[in-house]
């Protein structure tokens, strides 16, 4: 009897576990037995394997191969461990020499001919490799420009597994990542299409500037949707940390090219009204993969028509807006994802939604409970709420506004004061500052706090209310270059949460 072993990674959500892959080979009836908790496509790769191997001109055992994944309490899901399980067979008939192979984490799916394939959730992988001491990570080459944001570690990519067969003898070189190009910023639409609606313009650059959730009301073609597609493109790229954890959730969804493998500019994520709440938080059999929230990580959740929206996918929106992550717990285990994402809502202000006011049909009932769908405590979540008006004949013949990489520029430098301030804290933006932190370390004047408070008195505004007007007032600080909000920021800030408590 004899015994390999080689060293793969298995993913919880986007938390890794070195995965110790160890290959029996002994007296018996031919075949092959996996252990481990191993799901169906795991379960499959005894067939992959074995027939790579032969293709790949290795020579595949005639007797009895027992594979053990352990952890054996840890549920084993998807193929990366293929090229983990072929090698752990080849160390096991002492056709691999020890040394680079118990260094080196393995990860990579085998197609029959001994090609390598790319999986998902490479960038975890590695990122549990390095933290975990491994010196050396082996991944498809397909994967090697999103493997090649790790550092500290060294990565390599292989294209067949007689290639990795070949570099475990130290017979030849595997590809090393090489400079991977920044993306350039998708084509998002430029602000100066939207012909007038200053106020919304305005609001539009705050809820950029400091990372805040927006609503959007008004009749059919007033340019909500036309206001909201172009959020993305006024928002800074993000940085190095920020593009690792959303390069991490989309490499576990499956989202990345080989075009494009890393997220460095803000995701833009708009689901279908008809969307179900496994989409939007995150779900499925067996193990939860990400959802829409989780996609939109530092990046913009846009809900279009939101009054059409299930009310429980509305309600399932509100942990993940206070927490900034969820938590979903299915079969094999409990998945937590990132989930700090700006929302921006857009609805219209009844069902039949007419052009002008006047013109609608709809009695007060049916008005109420349109936007009565919008319950109290998700709305109390949104920072900014904007009323937008129909343009007039003069707006749409003026000339055209900003564009959009002139406000960036705005929103940049916010956010650059923003990130100094809060950057002993471990903060980033404004809406991030828990709201204890704004009412006791950095306090406004008692001038500044007077129309919050008075708003509060009133009933106008609840405790979690007071906390956003506080973090919207130290935005529009950040955009006018004010080192603490004045009163007319605090107004500002009440007027574009609540006229009425204005």
């Amino acid at each position: 009897m004899a015994l390999g072993r080689a060293y793969s990674v298995a993913l919880t959500g986007l938390a890794g576990h070195i995965v110790e892959v160890e290959a029996d080979v002994g007296g018996g009836l031919p075949g092959v037995h996996l252990v481990g908790l191993p799901d169906t496509a795991l379960q499959e790769s005894r067939d992959r394997i074995r027939a790579a191997v032969a293709n790949a001109g290795e020579e595949w055992p005639r007797t009895k191969v027992v594979l053990a994944l352990s952890p054996a309490t840890l549920h084993k899901v998807g193929s990366l461990y293929d090229l983990a399980l072929a090698c752990a067979v080849l160390d096991a008939q002492s056709m691999l020499p020890a040394g680079r192979l118990g260094e080196t984490v393995l990860l990579g799916e085998l197609a029959l001919d001994g090609r390598v394939r790319a999986v998902r959730g490479v960038l975890p992988a590695v990122l549990a490799a390095r933290d975990a001491g491994r010196r050396a990570v082996v991944v498809p080459s397909a994967n090697l420009g999103e493997a090649a944001a790790v550092r500290g570690i060294a990565v390599h990519g292989t294209v067949h597994l007689a290639e990795l067969a070949a570099w475990l003898r130290g017979r030849t070189a595997l590809a090393s990542p090489g400079p991977v190009p920044v993306p350039s910023r998708p084509g998002v639409p430029d602000l100066t299409d939207v012909v007038g609606q200053p106020e919304a313009r305005r609001a539009l650059e705050i809820a950029a500037a400091g990372a805040h959730n927006l609503m959007l009301t008004g009749s059919p073609g007033v340019g909500k949707t036309l206001l909201a597609q172009r959020l993305p493109g006024i928002l800074p790229m993000l940085t190095e940390e920020e593009s690792l954890e959303a390069t991490a959730i989309h490499s576990t969804g499956g989202l990345l090219t080989p075009d494009a493998p890393r997220v460095v500019h803000p995701p833009f994520v708009a689901p279908h009204h008809t969307t179900s709440v496994s989409a939007m938080v995150g779900g499925g059999s067996g193990f939860a993969r990400p959802g829409a929230v989780s996609i939109a990580h530092r990046g913009v959740l846009f809900l279009d028509e939101c009054p059409e929206m299930p009310p429980r996918v509305l309600e399932a929106l509100r942990t993940p807006l206070e927490d900034g992550e969820v938590r979903i717990a299915r079969r094999d285990g409990v998945a937590r994802y990132p989930a700090r994402f700006q929302l921006v809502l857009a609805a219209n202000p009844c069902p039949c939604a007419p052009a002008k006011d006047v013109d609608c049909v709809c009695t007060p009932t049916a008005r109420r409970r349109y936007l009565g769908r919008l319950s109290g405590p998700l709305l109390d979540r949104v920072d900014l709420r904007l009323a937008l008006r129909r343009p007039v004949s003069g707006m749409l013949t003026g000339e055209a506004g900003e564009t959009s990489g002139r406000v960036r520029g705005r929103v940049a430098a916010a956010r650059a004061a923003a990130a100094a301030r809060w950057r002993g804290h471990g903060w980033s933006t404004n809406s991030e500052v828990p709201g204890s932190v704004l009412r006791r370390e950095f306090r406004p004047a008692a001038a500044a706090r007077a129309p919050i408070e008075t708003a509060l008195r009133r009933g106008r505004l609840t405790p979690r209310g007071v906390d956003r007007c506080l973090r919207v007032a130290w935005t529009l600080a950040d955009l006018a270059g004010h080192t603490v909000p004045t009163v007319d920021d605090t107004a500002t800030a009440l007027y574009l949460r609540d006229r009425s408590a204005a």
